[in-house]
Order: structure tokens, then sequence, then C-alpha cells
């Protein structure tokens, strides 16, 4: 049974270390994008290709 105290502390310890390894990281802009917003603007858009509207027959009774 205290194999599991053991491992339980030993797993958080670990959790909050990588957890503020994360922080750290975002903080000091490690996930900061600055290259896509330059380049974003030297790819074309998709092309949306309008659909043709359809024909409305009407038919006229007499």
């Amino acid at each position: 049974m205290s194999v599991i105290y053991i491992l339980l502390t030993i797993s958080i310890i670990v959790a909050v270390v990588f957890f503020i390894a994360f922080i750290t990281a975002v903080k000091n802009g490690q996930f900061d994008d600055s290259y896509t917003p330059s380049v974003r603007m030297l790819f074309e858009d998709e092309i949306v290709k309008e659909q043709p509207k359809p024909s409305v027959k009407i038919k006229k009774t007499n």
C-alpha cells in the first residue's frame, strides 16, 4: 500500500514540473507564430465556384 502513496506523490511532482515548464514556455513566447502572418497574404484564397441558379420553369395551364 505504501508503494501507491510513493507513486502518487512522484506522479504529482512530475505533473507539476511539466505544468511549470509549459507555463514558462508560454510566457517566453515559445508558441508564438511569427512566420505565418507574414506569408499568409502570399497564398491565394480558395476559389469559391458559384453554383448556377436553378432555372425555374413555370407551367401555364389554361
